[in-house]
């Protein structure tokens, strides 16, 4: 049967189809310890990054990732890698099975880092910007005390978090701690029935949980310091407004320059630091989902993550929201006291160009009466040479029979010359006026 024909594919159509599964969750079986990294990178280390996976991959004799490649899982024998590069950071986690039947030694648990080439671990490209050892437990590796024994002795107490999720089949608790060793930890115990995908699901959420949260939280150092400069521009823009209260027309140029250099100083801080805040926001929009979608519910009296996370991550969320209204709201007011002060600069101007336009037309009036002065004498000037040259004909016309002597023939013909030489101006002077307009 022949192959149907299809239409011209869009370049990128495959791309975009295949984004729905982009970063599926990695299926995994309890117990496991998993180590998760997060390594800030700018476009040259993310590149790197990618170099650095191929020669880890050909040092376990694999072909590595293609410059296309974005997301990787792998298999490298004594442990799993799963690798993502991201737009501001690349994330590293790598996974190891547990002895089902060996309860988990508290005091150093195993992590699965320990297994990765220490060598090319030291290497990652980037700037760590979190760092997670997460382990999954059953009943023998909690030596029958259950988790929560593991949780008292691994986990730090005052700041523990945890609850059940998955409809009450499975516990999760972290205390969001930076320990000894430089990672967080976070401990959970499913139940026997729960499969390695949902597993999977829920440890892919707890660690984007993690990676999101620190992600967001880079916006807060931005939003301190743009704090400062927003009170500094904030007290220039109220001096300015009070000087421009006070101000006589001299200064106000001054003051306009002022006002100008605040304006960019105040633009080049917002576009400095917008785009930080609007991945913030969208990070901590992430956590949110991320959170929501564990479903929780209350563990044995202890803070659920959601209740934690909208404790003490709504202050740093406030910070970065609140710095980004500042900035609109700075921008807008300098915007206007800008417009309040050309509008007055070009209201002066405009009367100062009033005045002139007076003192022009005055000078214009003046000018039009000394022009028909001269146009007077003008028509005087050129009849009395007319009238001579009339007189001269008719000097010779008497001759040929010329009734009338030169004086008469001159004399009668002064008004008919002066009349005709005044006509001919207006003439003119009538053309000229209507050319203008």
């Amino acid at each position: 049967m022949p192959v149907p024909l299809q239409p011209l594919p869009h370049p990128q159509r495959t791309l975009l189809h295949n984004e729905i599964h982009a970063r599926p969750a990695e299926p995994i079986h309890a117990p496991a310890a998993i180590t998760h990294v997060v390594m800030l990178t700018d476009p040259a280390q993310r590149e790197a990054s990618r170099a650095h996976l191929a020669a880890l991959m050909r040092d376990h004799h694999q072909t590595g990732p293609d410059q296309e490649t974005t997301h990787l899982r792998v298999d490298l024998g004594t442990f799993r890698l799963r690798w993502e590069l991201h737009t501001e950071f690349v994330t590293w986690t790598f996974m190891v099975p547990l002895e089902p039947g060996v309860p988990l030694d508290t005091r150093t648990p195993p992590t699965a880092i320990e297994q990765v080439p220490q060598a090319w671990f030291a290497k990652l490209p980037g700037l760590c910007l979190s760092s997670v050892h997460l382990w999954i437990v059953k009943d023998a590796q909690c030596a029958g005390q259950g988790i929560k024994g593991l949780v008292l002795q691994m986990l730090n107490e005052d700041t523990l978090a945890g609850s059940v999720v998955h409809v009450g089949h499975t516990e999760v608790c972290t205390d969001f701690a930076i320990h000894a060793d430089g990672y967080s930890r976070m401990l959970v115990k499913p139940s026997d029935h729960i499969s390695a995908r949902r597993l999977g699901r829920l440890v892919q959420r707890l660690l984007e949980i993690e990676t999101y949260r620190m992600s967001a939280l880079l916006g807060l150092p931005v939003a301190r310091h743009a704090a400062s400069v927003l009170a500094t521009a904030e007290k220039e823009l109220a001096d300015l407004a009070q000087a421009i209260r006070e101000a006589d027309r001299e200064s106000e140029p001054v003051l306009l320059d002022r006002l100008t250099r605040l304006a960019g100083q105040v633009e080049s801080e917002y576009a400095a630091t917008h785009s930080r805040f609007s991945a913030s926001r969208a990070y901590f929009e992430l956590v949110d989902k991320r959170i929501h979608d564990l479903n929780e519910q209350r563990l044995s009296g202890l803070l659920t993550i959601h209740e934690f996370m909208d404790r003490r991550l709504s202050p740093a969320r406030s910070t970065c929201e609140w710095a980004t209204h500042r900035q609109n709201a700075l921008s807008q007011r300098v915007s206007r006291v800008s417009n309040l002060l050309r509008t007055r600069v070009e209201i002066e101007q405009q009367q100062s160009n009033q005045a002139i336009l007076g003192t022009m037309n005055d000078r214009q009036g003046m000018q039009l009466k000394l022009q028909s002065t001269v146009e007077g004498l003008s028509v005087a000037a050129i009849t009395y040479y007319i009238t001579g040259l009339v007189a001269y004909l008719a000097k010779g016309a008497q001759k040929l029979g010329w009734p009338l002597s030169p004086e008469i023939s001159a004399a009668v013909a002064i008004p008919v010359v002066a009349f005709s030489v005044w006509w001919s101006l207006r003439r003119l002077h009538h053309k000229l006026f209507n050319g203008r307009h």
